[in-house]
């Protein structure tokens, strides 16, 4: 007996030039019977996207940054590919009608919009961009109820979770009071500094920022893993993505990076989903669900690993997880607020205008300033952040240098 051939997935991948994209492409290139690209895109990495895109000959190409497109579009001509540009190109791709699938895997605020937009046209969207629940996380979770679309993140703490917790089979989070739900353990490695005294905080490179002890990731996100900025912006996520008060979130720095999360239950149960730190994994999960395919990963060897450390957070060297907190019991505009002054302060250190020790204190200082409001839509939200990347901009004028 034949069974039924499988009709590919239609993907579209937002930030293809990332260290998240180029794993998604890396795992759609091992299953060519299952999934089909349609669409890239990039910021302004104009060698990378149009080498991805000669490869694979995407439907259309976008780049955000609109010179970097018009100089794709002149290397890509009679390439079959066409070229977009701009946040309207981006929009355009995620919410397209043969579209199945979007990895929205850009980084920062400005993947805000174009994963709205696949959210509100119903696509199965893999959330690598924690930007997008941090800053609108209760019109982003309404938007995903309305349309009926399967929202699955794809971070790999939050897949975690995602994989330790009851799910019905459309996708939708069961009621976790009525499971037995107790509390989510967030982990985290610690970053490179875990080890590293206050004081030789002042006088750390980019580069030494960047080199993480266990994962390969963008250079914006190693500074964030650096600080803990990510677990910050990673517990508002599971806030609005798991419907939870902040109080039912701990946060554990694990420097192995193995168990990636666990759930506690009432009954004395702790679930939790361990696997080397490979990024294909949870992306793999994601693209597959509710199926398991295989996503080049090997296998996780406990007896090589041996030990596994649990450690409570110092927030005097993380202050950045106390920031984080508030800004999650606060809600309204105030995560957008931390989301904004952090990506300016985080690229001003990158820049060489900014000590890695003075992050903190412009993320705080834009708190301290800038007024909570209510954001009741998405434009409510784009304004907050201009204001912020406003107040943040002056912040870091005034201690650049100090």
């Amino acid at each position: 007996m034949t069974t039924p051939q499988q009709s590919l997935q239609s993907v579209t991948i937002l930030g293809s030039t990332g260290s998240i994209g180029v794993n998604t492409l890396n795992v759609i290139a091992a299953h060519p019977d299952r999934y089909k690209i349609f669409a890239l895109s990039a910021n302004n990495n104009v060698d990378l996207l149009k080498k991805q895109c000669l490869e694979i000959k995407p439907s259309y190409a976008v780049m955000y940054d609109k010179l970097a497109a018009k100089q794709l579009e002149a290397d890509l001509n009679n390439s079959g590919t066409k070229v977009l540009a701009g946040l309207e190109g981006l929009e355009t791709i995620a919410s397209h009608e043969d579209v199945d699938c979007v990895m929205a895997a850009i980084v920062g605020g400005v993947g805000l919009a174009p994963t709205f937009a696949a959210v509100q046209s119903g696509k199965k969207v893999l959330l690598a961009n924690k930007e997008a629940l941090v800053m609108a996380g209760n019109l982003f979770m309404e938007a995903v109820a309305d349309s009926g679309t399967v929202l699955l993140p794809i971070d790999s703490e939050h897949n975690a979770m995602f994989q330790c917790l009851p799910v019905n089979p459309e996708g939708k989070f069961c009621n976790l009071e009525s499971e037995g739900f107790s509390k989510i353990v967030l982990t985290g490695s610690g970053g490179p500094f875990l080890n590293v005294s206050e004081e030789a905080l002042t006088d750390v490179t980019p580069d030494e920022a960047c080199a993480h002890p266990n994962w390969k990731m963008g250079r914006k996100i190693s500074v964030d893993s650096a600080t803990m900025v990510n677990k910050a912006l990673e517990l508002i996520e599971a806030c609005y993505l798991f419907n939870l008060d902040e109080s039912a979130i701990e946060i554990m720095v694990h420097p192995q990076s193995v168990v990636h999360s666990m759930v506690y239950y009432r009954d004395g149960s702790v679930l939790a989903q361990l696997g080397n730190p490979d990024m294909r994994t949870p992306i793999s999960y994601g693209l597959a669900w509710p199926d398991r395919i295989h996503a080049g990963v090997s296998d996780l060897d406990l007896l090589n690993v041996s030990r596994l450390e649990f450690l409570a957070p110092d927030e005097s060297r993380f202050p950045c997880l106390r920031l984080g907190r508030e800004v999650a019991r606060i809600g309204e505009s105030a995560p957008v607020i931390f989301n904004a002054s952090n990506e300016l302060a985080v690229a001003a250190f990158l820049s060489g205008a900014l000590r890695f020790d003075q992050i903190p204190a412009i993320i705080d200082a834009a708190l301290q300033k800038q007024a909570v409001t209510k954001t009741e839509s998405l434009e409510d939200v784009l304004e907050e952040d201009r204001k912020a990347r406003e107040l943040g901009a002056g912040l870091i004028k005034l201690n650049a240098g100090l």
